[in-house]
């Protein structure tokens, strides 16, 4: 009851304070009618899924009483959400978000966040939804929800037109750049251990194992398609693509844990952009590649 009268006084923004608030009067009277009081180390922790279970008003229903819509993208992370010479946000989450605010029929507010922020701002309300390169996994799913899959994020074997490689077995007589002890390099040291022949060269970064392609040092290499993108865009015509991928982690639009008809609402905009091509033209705009078919066949 408190918490309800609580949630009805403080704006929506305030839930969290709310539940503190709540918690401590709670605490006052279990020892106001008897009840020990608790001691410091057994005093009880507020947890992400303790916020997640507040009560979600509806804010697909808000964005159309006020006609805007915060969106919570990254500023440091080319090509998903960088600025430009201009001090002006640019890159494919950038453009994921105008695409959904005018699907919205809302205007769009611009608020860059940090990795480590993003679930905080949406969960204090601060901003909509978050669209800045988010991935999915249990420990995210149990506090908010996830929309379909938006933006490719993965590793791969990248080469050049030469390189008729389409599977791992294609491998077998090729070098292959890696950067040392990246993700990269445990998963292709780890599914080239019964092919022969495969020879692994390692470099102490990305910078280096990309040259190492554009030279001809290598055959391939195996890096993630962000380090691609750039290595795309810093050689136009030498025509590298993605030959297979290692491993996925699509993107994804992140709301509130329960706001379902919210994320309904987001799926068919994306879907929309899809379809349309929208999508499509923002892959190869920003990775140099079109949407992997992963992504595309969700639409």
């Amino acid at each position: 009851m408190v918490l309800e009268l609580l949630s009805a006084m403080f704006s929506k923004w305030q839930k969290f304070v709310a539940f503190c608030l709540f918690s401590f009067f709670l605490t006052v009277s279990i020892a106001a009618c008897g009840g020990e009081p608790t001691s410091v180390g057994s005093k009880a922790q507020i947890t992400p899924e303790d916020i997640a279970r507040l009560p979600v008003e509806a804010t697909l229903e808000q964005i159309r009483e006020s006609g805007q819509v915060k969106v919570a993208v990254p500023s440091d992370f080319p090509p998903f959400g960088f600025v430009n010479t201009s001090m002006e946000p640019i890159g494919y989450d950038i453009d994921m978000a105008k695409e959904i605010a005018k699907g919205l029929n809302a205007e769009l507010e611009i608020i860059p966040v940090v990795g480590g922020y993003r679930i905080p701002f949406l969960q204090t309300d601060r901003v909509d939804m978050i669209i800045s390169s988010l991935g999915k996994n249990d420990e995210r799913d149990l506090i908010i929800d996830f929309s379909e899959p938006y933006a490719p994020f993965f590793s791969a074997i990248y080469g050049g037109p030469t390189a008729d490689i389409s599977t791992i077995e294609d491998l077998s007589g090729r070098s292959i750049g890696v950067a040392q002890g990246s993700l990269e390099d445990l998963e292709i040291s780890s599914l080239t251990e019964d092919i022969s022949n495969v020879d692994i060269k390692r470099y102490a970064n990305n910078s280096l194992t990309a040259s190492a392609l554009v030279s001809g040092q290598v055959d391939a290499i195996a890096t993630g398609n962000v380090v691609a993108a750039k290595l795309i865009r810093d050689n136009p015509g030498s025509e590298i693509t993605s030959k297979f991928i290692l491993k996925d982690s699509p993107c994804y639009v992140g709301v509130r844990e329960g706001d379902t008809e919210f994320v309904d609402e987001i799926n068919e905009i994306i879907a929309f952009t899809k379809r349309s091509g929208r999508l499509n033209e923002m892959s190869k705009e920003w990775f140099g590649e079109p949407l992997p078919e992963a992504i595309a066949q969700t639409a």
